[in-house]
């Protein structure tokens, strides 16, 4: 069943947001600080009534301001996982996720903590665990609600880099079995980039710009709220051979790849997210260069930005890649739609949180 959200409101902050998230559809809400997320959230939830409002899950309407309608948050049969967890210190693992049950199941409450690698811990409370497992603990108390939706609001904002990127793998292993619509806040735009399927981008209150989170990130104009230096494009790969010398090699459709040690076995399916400031373009294949990766392409399209830049799309191997290069660069280089280039990378300039397991099917509600 899909999620439908339409909220309008003019205080506490201005907001006029519309959007979908079909099942087992991942959706960021990406935007700076004060820009509506949290409150849209909110607004899912049933924490808070816009003016104007209506949400919906297949044919169970849960807010509609024209008609009356507004169920409390407990009629509503969605999940919350919050940035600072909000598991009870007084109860167990096992005790915190069976509090979203309609009646306690510990055998459930069990199955539900072996899904998010939480073997044997259901008799711990949240002081003897990292603040990873007790995030953990919180998307299993979510899931035990059986939801139609699922709201991650910031759930990675208050563990560490490491551990934040272990979780990322979890979500998208987890992903498998979430037959619902997930949507996810976040400020991170290399976090939205990894897990999201489509991303919505809000500043003001105003939707800038939505739609797959390659065409989001492909758009400058779009992404300019967050920062052009954001910008990137996912390159799919697969996990070849760990070399000696501390690099792995990754195959991709375009050529191999050589990146910084990729905790993952060989075999394994990942995306590399590669900032369009870090790609360089040549017109003939470069040779006396340190730079291990050299991808040859083609460009399709070449889009002027406001200043000095340009974005030239390059595809590489049936997949695009963005460099971001100065107007100046392109002008000598006479680039044109349908030259072939060569994509040069640096193998130090992907950093390791920028590579991510890719995701798989889902295999259904768990």
């Amino acid at each position: 069943m899909a999620l439908e959200v339409m909220a309008r409101a003019t205080a506490p902050i201005p907001l006029n947001v519309a959007f979908r998230v079909e099942p087992g559809e991942l959706l960021a809400l990406v935007g700076h600080s004060g820009s509506g997320k949290t409150t849209l959230l909110r607004t899912i939830a049933g924490l808070w009534r816009p003016s104007s409002a209506r949400i919906s899950v297949g044919d169970a309407v849960w807010l509609d301001t024209g008609t009356g309608v507004n169920l409390p948050p407990h009629r509503r049969h969605v999940g919350v996982v919050f940035q600072n967890y909000a598991l009870f210190p007084h109860m167990t693992a096992a005790q915190n996720v069976m509090t979203a049950m309609d009646a306690p199941h510990p055998a459930e409450a069990v199955r539900l903590l072996d899904l998010v690698n939480l073997h044997g811990l259901g008799d711990r409370k949240p002081v003897q665990l990292s603040g990873g497992q007790q995030q953990r603990v919180a998307v299993a108390r979510a899931l035990a609600r059986k939801p139609d939706a699922l709201l991650l609001d910031e759930p990675f904002s208050a563990v560490d880099r490491a551990t934040r990127e272990r979780l990322y793998g979890e979500i998208i292993e987890l992903r498998r079995y979430l037959a619902m619509p997930v949507v996810l806040v976040t400020h991170d735009m290399n976090e939205a980039q990894l897990l999201a399927d489509r991303m919505v981008v809000i500043e003001k209150g105003n939707i800038v710009r939505a739609g797959t989170t390659a065409e989001v990130m492909a758009d400058p104009e779009a992404l300019r709220a967050m920062g052009i230096r954001e910008v990137a494009a996912m390159l799919p790969a697969t996990v070849a051979e760990h070399l000696p010398d501390g690099l792995t090699r990754l195959q991709a459709a375009s050529g191999p790849l050589f990146l910084p040690m990729v905790e993952a076995a060989p075999g394994t399916a990942v995306r590399v997210r590669i900032m369009a400031h870090e790609v360089i373009l040549a017109r003939a294949r470069p040779e006396g260069l340190s730079a291990q990766n050299i991808l040859a392409g083609r460009i399709t399209r070449i889009v002027q930005g406001q200043g000095p830049a340009v974005m030239v799309h390059v595809d590489v191997g049936g997949h695009e890649i963005l460099a971001r290069i100065t107007r100046r660069a392109a002008e000598t280089l006479a680039l044109r739609t349908g030259d072939p280039v060569h994509a040069i990378l640096k193998s130090m300039s992907v950093a390791r949180d920028h590579v991510g397991r890719a995701p798989r099917a889902v295999e259904g509600v768990q």
